[in-house]
């Protein structure tokens, strides 16, 4: 006799689907969690190697724990890490300058001048100073808007403005100093050492300097929607154009936000020597875009924080100050050595975007 066929409750043939979907689910959230913690681990691959960096350093040397030679090299950071700040700013918003360094020294030059001439003729030594350092910021500010014109308006990439200013600032330091070097006068350089030698509570003053030019640039790029912007157009340039956003007068204000951190860096770095030469700045730019990326900035534009690029231009001066100290490699070496950082980098950031 055939047998009646068995009917199987819907809600036991629907348990397996059911078990099916949530362990798929937990699957993916466990995937999820993952991703999660090896980006935060990622985010923090700077932190990590710095203190690494710190501990093999200190093994190497004795004298790299010290508290002289820590702030010497955290003074050393503050020119690039101001520049850097930046630079940061520029890179985000899908840009590049490669004229920082040359644009300091041309400064400087202008800023020395400056003072010498004007110091009779304001009867106060100290009144062309303060005059002089704000001349650094204006200076700045107005080459970063030119650079921003010429790419906006100009339609002219950014790598190529840059590498074209980087010649011709030089290249007017040079003429104005006849080759050789302008020198701040005594007077001056007197009223002016402090700037770059004074401390505040232990702490040099170009170090204070730049860290609230550090916080200053992490609360403008997280929290102001010019911060916003600049991020959205480094990601896409078009779908910010859609969004509404002033795409020429983002990218001219962040040329200008880079170079007034140059003009800041400028009149900090001035009164450590007093002079200015067509030496002066050489390789900034390669310091500065080194520390951004190392900071785990994308190369590409549209990620990337302060905090990053801070821990990257302190992470760079100890690899050369370990390398000062220990004489592992010749000094000379040390701009290859952050070109090769930047050439890694930019390799381990290539599927990025």
């Amino acid at each position: 006799m055939p047998q009646a066929p068995v009917n199987v409750p819907a809600e036991n043939a629907a348990a397996p689907q059911a078990g099916g979907s949530r362990q798929a689910a937990a699957t993916a959230a466990g995937a999820t969690g993952i991703s999660a913690w090896w980006g935060k681990l990622h985010g923090l691959g700077p932190v990590i190697g710095l203190v690494l960096l710190c501990i093999a350093g200190t093994l190497l040397n004795s004298n790299f724990a010290t508290y002289d030679n820590v702030m010497n090299v955290l003074t050393r950071t503050a020119f690039i890490g101001i520049i850097a700040v930046g630079m940061c700013f520029v890179i985000i918003s899908g840009g590049i300058d490669l004229s920082v360094g040359s644009m300091a020294a041309l400064i400087a030059g202008s800023v020395i001048l400056f003072m010498n001439a004007m110091a009779p003729v304001l009867g106060s030594p100290m009144a062309a100073v303060v005059v002089g350092m704000l001349l650094a910021v204006v200076l700045g500010a107005v080459f970063g808007l030119v650079h921003g014109l010429l790419i906006t308006k100009g339609r002219i990439e950014p790598f190529i403005v840059t590498l074209g200013t980087l010649g011709i600032f030089r290249a007017y330091l040079t003429y104005f100093s006849n080759g050789g070097a302008i020198t701040l006068e005594n007077d001056l350089s007197d009223i002016y050492s402090p700037v770059y030698y004074a401390k505040l509570l232990g702490v040099p003053i170009p170090v204070w300097i730049f860290l609230l030019v550090a916080v200053i640039g992490g609360l403008i790029l997280n929290r102001t929607a010019y911060g916003r912007y600049v991020q959205a157009i480094g990601s896409n340039e078009q779908v910010a154009q859609y969004a509404a956003v002033d795409v020429h007068k983002i990218k001219i204000l962040t040329y200008m936000l880079l170079g007034v951190c140059v003009g800041i860096a400028t009149l900090l770095y001035v009164p450590r020597l007093g002079s200015a030469s067509p030496t002066t700045g050489l390789l900034w730019e390669l310091e500065a875009i080194a520390a951004v990326i190392v900071g785990g900035t994308v190369l590409k534009g549209g990620a990337g924080s302060i905090t990053g690029t801070v821990v990257g231009a302190i992470l760079l001066s100890v690899i050369s100050n370990i390398l000062n100290l220990t004489s592992i490699i010749s000094v000379y070496l040390n701009a290859a050595v952050q070109g090769f950082v930047i050439i890694a980098v930019a390799f381990m950031q290539r599927g990025k975007r």
